[in-house]
């Protein structure tokens, strides 16, 4: 039997810009630019990472490194890698203020915990520059987080190396990578989990895994969500997902399973 203390969020796709959105537009955009267009799996494949090992391993794609060649005239370099992110960054400040909105049950769900005394971390694949400016609106919205810690904190190392998670629990004082439990919305966020010790759950609606906007995925019918939603538990799967949930406001039972033992009724 576990006791969950503390809780690890991800932040775009899990607690904000359902479907996260921000950073695939901005990719698109930074491609483009190169005469390069990639395609939105293409695209989401590496969210959850930081975003210039995001940049590289889309160049690393084969059907991206072709299009690049015949583009540019040449094979990508690490100066391309620079010369797309430097794309990326200002085409990603344009939106983030715009896709900061709170996906639907994250507020009373975060509330839930504080109130049992669970404490709140998070990791992001975001700068620190780029989390002030979400940080801010999410705080305008009512989500406070105790703690956040982005790739620069931990030496530019991001997803999926466990330093993150492990300076959540520094700043908040948690002494057991035992009683975590990181929620996130790609596979990079399960791998940082399984790297770091810790149990972890992927979430389905709002995610990246998803990748569909909050009216594209309540359109669907029933048989079409059934197979997205399927097709997304599978890849939570293969990347380490300890658990699957629907949504957020799943996380407390989820909790209260494991701390009874009976994590098996969520258990992929």
């Amino acid at each position: 039997m576990s006791k969950i203390t503390t809780i690890i969020f991800d932040w775009a796709g899990t607690v904000v810009d359902y479907g996260s959105f921000a950073p695939v537009d901005a990719f698109i955009t930074a491609f483009e630019y190169f005469g390069v267009t990639p395609t939105m799996e293409e695209t989401r494949a590496p969210m959850g990472l930081g975003k210039r090992a995001h940049i590289a391993q889309m160049l690393g794609g084969a059907r991206i490194a072709e299009e690049w060649r015949k583009a540019r005239d040449a094979a990508f370099t690490d100066a391309d890698i620079d010369a797309v992110y430097e794309r990326f960054e200002p085409a990603l400040f344009d939106v983030l203020a715009s896709h900061a909105e709170l996906i639907p049950g994250v507020l009373d769900t975060v509330e839930r915990l504080q109130d049992k005394g669970i404490v709140i971390g998070s990791t992001t694949g975001y700068t620190r520059a780029m989390m002030d400016v979400v940080e801010r609106e999410a705080r305008r919205r009512g989500y406070r987080p105790d703690a956040v810690v982005c790739p620069d904190e931990t030496g530019g190392i991001g997803r999926p190396y466990p330093y993150m998670l492990w300076r959540n629990l520094e700043k908040l004082g948690v002494p057991s990578i035992g009683s975590a439990l990181k929620i996130g919305d790609t596979a990079a966020d399960m791998q940082e989990a399984v790297n770091a010790g810790c149990l972890c759950a992927g979430v389905l609606e709002g995610s990246s895994m998803v990748g569909l906007s909050e009216k594209e995925f309540a359109g669907l019918s029933a048989g079409e969500a059934e197979k997205i939603l399927v097709g997304a538990t599978r890849k939570y799967k293969e990347a380490g997902a300890d658990f699957v949930i629907e949504d957020i406001t799943v996380l407390p039972k989820l909790i209260e399973a494991i701390t009874r033992g009976a994590e098996h009724e969520y258990r992929v």
